[in-house]
């Protein structure tokens, strides 16, 4: 497939200013600036393009809810926050492509009438806070940010706000928080961000992937960018594929994508030849499958009737070495540390399964175990302000759907079955 969101990143100045140039950058913005604001809005509509974030809501949608509003002024925030374990799909596009980044922020905030954006970026991403920092001000010196831009009579001013490596801050209203200089911690819903968000003002937050695909939008058109993939999610989707394969990376491919090819053709296998056991496909928040859904089309339709969620497309793949029990127990580990407290099913909840694994794993588990982490894992479902006690409830509740003879095995044998074969 060709690449449209990681264009140039091989060549050596791909984050400057001129290479972007160089290649037709900016040319989406100044067609966006032939169009009315709400014609670009019905284009993004028309694309299907649904957030790259993980929860895969409509964007045309979210930006129409926002741009309904009449209070003023509207803010636009890029959710930079890249904090799923297993997942790293923006970082080339912020370390590589940040002109596209901007670009398709410049295109979204027209569309919303939106005059301040941020770029809200991952406390642990040092480099691409400099390379940001650097493109926007040449940005800025093109006149491509600011108060004319392009020549258009649209002001739209950018800047980055780092957070300090909380998960939490990954979800939108925890964002808002903390750009406001609060804790960072979710707020209930409704009101949504778009009519209530930061400063109390309508607010779009997407995620870097998402914005990364507007210039695209604007410049082929709806219809042409429908074709691109799956028709009931299309477009372009950067996967991150880690673990027991041959070749980790980041792979740019069409959405609806089979989880085998991503696998067999493009990370090249499983690593070492060896047996396939499970992948997570969305990030460790999205419950784990078995070897026999591989053809399953990477999708947020296909992945849910699987038992399992798209999430941000970050594929985890663990073969028949890897002690899954061991693996559950370190996410879970994960979720308890970075649970922000505000929920008692989710700060309490976490550290009971991190408990109960830590026992199955060091050899301790006891009958019963299985039966109660099923229960504290319902118990959390849908009881929070976020989802990330439901990404932590989810995880439990499909490995032990999916593997229950090896928590079993670690029970009565007080061993691994991954270490005993």
């Amino acid at each position: 497939m060709e690449r449209f969101l990681l264009k140039n990143i091989d060549s050596p100045d791909s984050a400057g200013i001129g290479e972007y140039l160089r290649t037709g950058g900016y040319a989406s913005l100044k067609k966006a600036f032939g169009m009315e604001p709400a014609d670009i809005i019905a284009e993004v509509k028309a694309a299907g393009l649904r957030g790259r974030g993980g929860a895969g809501f409509p964007t045309g949608m979210k930006w129409d809810f926002a741009s309904r509003d009449p209070k003023f002024p509207k803010y636009l925030i890029c959710n930079a926050d890249e904090g799923e374990p297993g997942t790293f799909k923006d970082r080339p596009i912020l370390e590589k492509n940040p002109h596209l980044l901007i670009e398709g922020m410049v295109i979204s905030a027209y569309a919303l009438k939106s005059e301040r954006g941020y770029i809200y970026l991952r406390g642990e991403y040092p480099h691409a806070r400099a390379v940001l920092d650097k493109a926007i001000a040449e940005a800025y010196e093109a006149g491509f940010l600011g108060g004319d831009v392009a020549g258009s009579g649209f002001r739209f001013d950018l800047s980055v706000h780092q957070g300090a490596g909380a998960y939490i801050c990954g979800e939108e209203t925890a964002l808002i928080d903390s750009i406001e200089g609060r804790r960072g911690q979710p707020r209930i819903k409704p009101p949504f961000p778009v009519n209530v968000g930061a400063w109390g003002k309508p607010t779009v937050v997407n995620n870097v992937e998402t914005l990364a695909n507007i210039p695209l939008i604007v410049s082929m058109g709806a219809g042409r960018y429908s074709e691109i993939g799956n028709p009931e999610c299309p477009g372009p989707k950067l996967f991150s594929v880690s673990c027991c394969v041959e070749r980790p990376g980041v792979y740019e491919l069409p959405m609806g994508i089979p989880l085998r090819e991503i696998i067999y053709e493009h990370a090249g296998g499983v690593r070492g030849g060896r047996e396939l056991k499970a992948v997570i496909p969305g990030g460790i928040s999205t419950p784990v499958l078995t070897p026999d859904v591989l053809d399953c089309p990477m999708d947020f339709v296909n992945l849910p009737k699987r038992g399992s969620m798209l999430g941000s497309g970050a594929v985890m793949v663990f073969d028949d070495t890897v002690c899954l029990v061991r693996v559950c127990w370190r996410a879970m580990r994960f979720f308890e540390h970075e649970s922000c407290g505000k929920c008692t099913p989710c700060r309490e909840g976490t550290g009971w399964m991190r408990n109960i694994l830590e026992r199955m794993e060091g050899g301790f588990g006891r009958d019963g175990d299985i039966e109660l982490l099923q229960d504290i894992a319902r118990s959390i479902m849908g009881k929070t302000f976020c989802p990330l006690g439901d990404g932590a409830a989810g995880v439990v509740l499909g490995f032990l759907r999916n593997f229950s003879d090896e928590f079993m095995y670690h029970i009565t044998n007080k061993k691994c079955l991954a270490e005993s074969g």
